[in-house]
């Protein structure tokens, strides 16, 4: 009811998150997996994973060469792997489709099944609800969910914008999140704060292709709740809400599909920012 639909709007507003059980269908949840197990059996493992460095110039060229695979990865479908899983000449020393920790940064634009899924009828009905008039999709990432932890933090220290509060994250469960392998974890009421850390692009030059401006503050793990959901489940985040995910302790897997979206009316997106639009692929408008 449209009474109900208010209430969880306030929730949301209130906590800075919102669960909508049931978003996706099974099938929708499966279709993304598939699409996402052809992909990685067509992987490409990038020139800089691949070269046996020996001296500092070699390890510096090699590090350049993964911050510019991360720094161009806004308009492109690129992958992101686990630590040690390669050797030094780049072949896999764990299966596959276990060595990839994520896939960014544009799905959502040149993967078909992805693009649809990010532009449904229903993601779009649902910016309308929130009175989005403006939306465009940022970037778009396949989380896999391995081993590790995720520490706290907020979407907008990475995806900054003027004002603040225009950030706003899809998070769409591909297989059922549980505290045992790895669910998302809230401070609710954290989005009324602002940010204290900005991630920047770094000076042309710099040894780092990014660095953090400001500091992350030491936050109570008692405040922190766990957000469970089952396959197919939706969960809204706001830019600025603080959210962490504990280390997968189980066997089974968490992979998840996550997209942001930036309301575009009257907003700045920072040029510090390490991700940019590009002139091949401008932020494409929510509503199609």
């Amino acid at each position: 009811s449209g009474e109900e639909q208010s209430l969880r709007f306030f929730q949301f507003h209130k906590d800075g998150f919102l669960v909508l059980e049931q978003f996706f269908s099974a099938e929708e949840c499966d279709s993304m997996r598939s699409q996402i197990q052809r992909i990685v059996a067509e992987m490409e493992v990038p020139p800089h994973c691949r070269t046996a460095f020996s001296t500092r110039e070699e390890e510096q060229l090699q590090a350049q060469g993964s911050s510019d695979y991360f720094l161009t990865s806004g308009d492109k479908i690129r992958f992101f792997f686990e630590k040690g899983v390669l050797d030094e000449k780049g072949n896999f020393l764990i299966p596959k489709e276990k060595s990839v920790s994520k896939i960014g940064h544009a799905l959502h634009a040149y993967d078909p099944v992805f693009k649809q899924i990010t532009h449904s009828p229903k993601v779009q009905e649902l910016g309308r609800k929130l009175g989005l008039e403006r939306p465009v999709v940022v970037q778009s990432m396949y989380i896999f969910k391995s081993l590790l932890a995720v520490t706290p933090h907020q979407d907008a220290t990475f995806l900054h914008t003027e004002p603040l509060g225009r950030i706003l994250g899809f998070w769409i469960a591909l297989e059922d999140a549980t505290q045992e392998n790895g669910c998302l974890w809230f401070i609710p009421g954290s989005h009324t704060n602002g940010i204290t850390r900005r991630m920047v692009r770094a000076a042309s030059g710099a040894s780092t292709c990014v660095e953090f401006v400001g500091s992350e503050p030491a936050y109570d793990d008692k405040q922190f709740i766990p957000l469970p959901i089952s396959k197919g489940g939706l969960i809204l985040i706001h830019g600025e809400v603080v959210h962490k995910s504990e280390l997968n302790s189980s066997e089974s897997s968490r992979h998840a599909f996550t997209f942001h979206v930036m309301e575009a009316k009257g907003t700045t997106w920072s040029k510090e920012n390490w991700l940019q639009p590009t002139p091949e692929l401008p932020f494409p408008s929510l509503y199609t």
